[in-house]
């Protein structure tokens, strides 16, 4: 009987902890979930083809610098707000007198074919662009023969020392420079940098390596030793065609599932594609109509009331939301808004025809002979405008006509408009775009001693100004050298040596099977990869289980 009695109570024992296990079990929710998965490959299409993957000779090809931007890593990179932020260095130390910059690499990084990366890395990098024979831009070569580098831990060490002469506070930008493998290119000679193999077989550290090349399409692959995030997509093609307006059809015809650039052009029929994902984003750079004042032929130019009376008859708004289709953002300052140098406070030019009209009849600008030209002791108030895009041509020359200002319009291409106009100072207006990066610099833009034969095509020769960027560029402390920006911007807003007419936005379309896609702003149009490491179009489900309260 005991026996029996024992028995029962062990049976009532195991009832409990089953009831106990089967109650715990019921005091879970059970659910899956989707994830993202490794795997996938983006098709993107471009504009243009590849000539040097070469972070020294990209510069040339829009092409060449958003692929380089994926293959190699500088000493540090540009973040979203245009500040330099360490990459391959895993510090950077500037001396109190901004004369010496120590860096020290990140240990165990590795170049796209096993090498390990070292200082001699960036002693060849540095030292090919300071050669005499360095087939680059010249403003490379100008700025690296001012510096001196050395390796204190010797070639084979991490240590990096870059030694200025006086100091130089945008220096820390130019360190963003895609570093080479010493160990490839030593063997080949400065002056032969473009002709050589690896321009079209690089090895680089960034994320992705290259794995086929042709004339039509190039394809990466993950790089497995990358110091940073591991991506979620396995694989990168790019597919390359010869103009813009050929990247909307061939999405449409599915052979692409992203175009690098969708222009303003496109944007109507980009939006109608409800499977393509729009991601904008405003980029360091702007539009802008150089006035010049040392033509002759239009001496007008060198009269303020007159700059500004065109500046107040453009209707900015209006073209960038016909012409652009809403793809730019009034301009009001050369340096970016989105840099901690920009003066919210800058005068603004709005829109104000009636008073473009007072300014040019106070300066004696009447229409005497009933033309519908105004016109001042025989001299016309006419000139020639260039530029690439005909269509904001006559959109401009349209507004400046309701003023009593005669323009005519002229069509060329960019590289024509460049060497034919701008450099010999032989244009009488012209309608740019420049592409802007990192510190706010202006004086290679801007400063009178680039007049004549730099690229301040304006002729614009200003000592205030000129004092204000010198001020600058010299000061180690960011305030102070914020104030001198505030200078500059004032005197620019007031002298108007040019028209600004919007900062450009880039946008990216993709399709909306790559997810998590996140646009910030942008320096260059390779930095919407900034996120790239997230984007994934392969997903799995898991299953989690949740207690309920």
């Amino acid at each position: 009987m005991g026996k029996y009695l024992r028995w029962q109570a062990v049976i009532a024992i195991l009832g409990i902890v089953l009831l106990g296990a089967l109650l715990r079990y019921t005091a879970y929710n059970f659910t899956s979930v989707t994830v993202p998965e490794r795997g996938g490959t983006l098709v993107e299409g471009m504009a243009g083809s590849p000539q040097f993957l070469n972070p020294l000779l990209s510069q040339y090809n829009q092409v060449d610098g958003v692929l380089c931007s994926l293959l190699f890593n500088g000493l540090t990179m540009l973040d979203e707000r245009g500040e330099v932020v360490p990459d391959l260095a895993e510090t950077m130390t500037i001396s109190p007198d901004g004369l010496t910059y120590d860096f020290r690499l990140r240990s165990g990084l590795y170049w796209h074919d096993g090498m390990p990366v070292t200082a001699r890395d960036v002693l060849y990098t540095i030292q090919s662009m300071q050669a005499d024979d360095f087939p680059g831009m010249a403003w490379l070569s100008d700025l690296w023969r001012e510096v001196e580098v050395s390796a204190p831990e010797g070639p084979d060490g991490l240590a990096i020392r870059f030694t200025l002469k006086q100091p130089f506070s945008p220096f820390a930008d130019y360190t963003t420079i895609g570093l080479l493998p010493a160990h490839l290119w030593e063997e080949v000679p400065v002056d032969d940098m473009m002709a050589s193999q690896y321009n079209t077989r690089p090895i680089g550290t960034g994320p992705f390596q290259l794995d086929r090349i042709s004339a039509t399409q190039v394809d990466l692959k993950v790089n497995p030793s990358y110091h940073g995030a591991s991506p979620f997509l396995e694989g990168l093609t790019f597919r390359f065609y010869p103009d813009h307006q050929s990247l909307m059809p061939a999405y449409e015809r599915g052979e692409i599932d992203a175009i690098g650039w969708v222009w303003p052009e496109d944007m109507p029929q980009a939006t109608e594609h409800e499977d393509l994902a729009l991601f904008s984003s405003a980029i360091s750079g702007y539009t802008l109509i150089y006035l010049n004042e040392a033509n002759p032929n239009v001496p007008f130019f060198k009269e303020t009331a007159v700059r500004q009376a065109l500046m107040y008859g453009l209707d900015r708004q209006k073209l960038i939301d016909t012409i652009m289709h809403g793809q730019g953002l009034i301009a009001h300052s050369p340096i970016m808004p989105h840099s901690w140098a920009y003066d919210p406070n800058v005068r603004q030019y709005v829109y104000d025809p009636a008073l473009a009209i007072q300014l040019l009849e106070q300066a004696g600008w009447l229409d005497s002979d009933g033309d519908g030209i105004r016109d001042r002791e025989g001299v016309k108030l006419a000139f020639v405008l260039l530029g690439k895009d005909k269509a904001k041509l006559d959109a401009i020359s349209a507004m400046w006509a309701e003023l009593g200002v005669q323009t005519e319009a002229q069509a060329v291409s960019l590289p024509g408009l460049t060497a034919d106009f701008l450099v010999p100072r032989t244009y009488d207006a012209a309608l740019v775009d420049w592409e802007l990066s990192g510190d706010p610099d202006p004086y290679p833009l801007w400063h009178s001693t680039q007049a004549k034969t730099g690229q301040n095509y304006a002729g614009w020769e200003n000592r205030a100004a000129d004092e204000a960027i010198e001020q600058a560029r010299s000061l180690p402390d960011r305030e102070a050298r914020r104030l001198h920006y505030v200078e500059f911007q004032r005197v620019f807003a007031e002298e108007l040596p040019a028209l600004l007419l919007y900062y450009p936005v880039y946008t990216y379309g993709v399709r909306d099977k790559i997810h998590d896609v996140q646009m910030g702003p942008l320096n260059t149009p390779g930095d919407r990869y900034r996120s790239l490491a997230n984007w994934y179009s392969v997903t799995k489900r898991v299953t989690v289980a949740s207690v309920e309260k």
